[in-house]
C-alpha cells in the first residue's frame, strides 16, 4: 500500500519500473529454482532456514545502522507474528511442493494468491467486490482445474501444497494491508524475517546436515536472491504505477518455466500452458477491474 502511494506520487520513470520488476520476478523465480534444487539434497526445514537467516542478516546490515533496534518496535506485535507465520507457511508449503511438482506449474498455482486476496477482502476487510472480479476469481480456479485435469500428471494430492501456499500468501497480503496503518514496511518486513529466523532456528538442529561448500554458497545465493528481489520490487513500485507494472509480475511464471526447462529439463504440456494462461489473464482482469474502480 505504501509502495502504491509512492508510485502514484512519482509515476515518471515507467521504463525503470518495468526493468526493476522484471529483475525482481527473475530473482524470485531463481530463488524458487534454487529451493527446488537444494530440497533434493537437504530437508525442507533446512532450505527454508537458509532462506530466512541470510535474508534477515542482509536486512540487519542494511537497516540496523540507519534505524537501530527501533525498527523492530511494532504497534501490533500480535498481528506481526501472525503475518510472519503466514509467510512461513507459504515458504514451507511452496518449497515442499517443489519436491513433487514442476517449477512452472507450482508457481502458476501459487499465483492464485491475488485472486484469493480479492475473495478474502470481503469478509476480512469489508471491501466490496464487483461481479467482474468474482468472475475473474472463478476463472482463475478454472485455470487450476485445467492444469490439474483428471488423468493428468498433476492430478495428485501434492497439488494441494502450492494451493495451501497461495492461501497462506493471500492471508499474508491481507495482514500486510492491515498493518500498513500501524507500522512501516521496514518494520513489518524485518519483524517477519527475524521472527521466522528464530522460529525455524529452534527446529533446524533436528534436521541439520552439513552442506558441501557448493551447496553452502547456493544457500547464500538463495537468501540473497530473495532479499534483492524484494528491494527491486519496492523500488519498481516507487518508479511506476501499480496498474502499469501488474502485467509484468506474471513474467515470474515465464521465468519459472524457462528455469524449469534449463535446470530440470521439464517442458509443460499443452493443457498446463493453457491453464497458466487462464490464471494469468484472470489475475490481470481482477487487477484491471480493481484499478478501474
Amino acid at each position: 500500500m505504501t509502495a502504491s502511494r509512492a508510485a502514484l506520487s512519482n509515476p515518471s520513470q515507467p521504463f525503470k519500473g518495468i526493468l526493476l520488476i522484471l529483475l525482481a520476478t527473475f530473482l524470485f523465480a531463481s530463488h524458487d529454482a534454487l529451493s527446488k534444487y537444494l530440497s533434493g539434497f537437504y530437508p525442507v526445514v533446512m532450505v527454508v532456514w537458509a532462506r530466512y537467516v541470510v535474508h534477515t542478516l542482509l536486512m540487519a546490515g542494511i537497516f540496523l545502522p540507519q534505524s537501530g533496534l527501533r525498527v523492530l518496535r511494532s504497534n501490533r506485535p500480535g498481528l506481526q507474528a501472525l503475518r510472519a507465520g503466514c509467510l512461513l507457511g507459504t515458504s514451507f508449503f511452496f518449497t515442499s511442493s517443489l519436491l513433487f511438482i514442476p517449477l512452472a506449474e507450482a508457481t502458476a498455482v501459487n499465483f492464485l494468491a491475488p485472486l484469493l486476496v480479492t475473495a478474502l477482502s470481503v469478509p476480512l476487510l469489508g471491501e466490496s467486490v464487483s461481479r467482474r472480479q468474482w468472475i475473474a476469481v472463478l476463472v482463475g480456479f478454472v485455470g487450476v482445474l485445467i492444469i490439474v485435469h483428471p488423468g493428468g500428471e498433476l492430478f495428485k494430492p501434492a497439488i494441494l501444497l502450492p494451493f495451501c501456499s497461495a492461501m497462506c500468501f493471500s492471508c499474508y497480503q491481507i495482514l500486510t494491508r492491515i498493518l500498513s496503518k500501524y507500522d512501516s514496511p521496514t518494520t513489518s518486513n524485518f519483524f517477519a524475517g527475524l521472527f521466522n529466523t528464530l522460529l525455524v532456528s529452534s527446529i533446524v538442529p533436528f534436521f541439520w546436515q552439513v552442506p558441501s561448500l557448493t551447496h553452502g554458497l547456493l544457500m547464500l545465493a538463495l537468501g540473497t536472491c530473495g532479499m534483492t528481489a524484494h528491494l527491486f520490487l519496492t523500488q519498481a513500485f516507487r518508479s511506476a504505477p501499480p496498474a502499469l507494472l501488474a502485467p509484468f509480475g506474471y513474467c515470474q511464471i515465464v521465468f519459472a518455466g524457462l528455469l524449469g526447462f534449463v535446470v530440470f529439463a521439464h517442458t509443460p504440456d499443452l493443457s498446463t500452458l493453457i491453464g497458466i494462461v487462464v490464471i494469468c489473464l484472470s489475475g490481470l482482469a481482477a487487477a484491471w477491474e480493481q484499478g478501474r474502480r
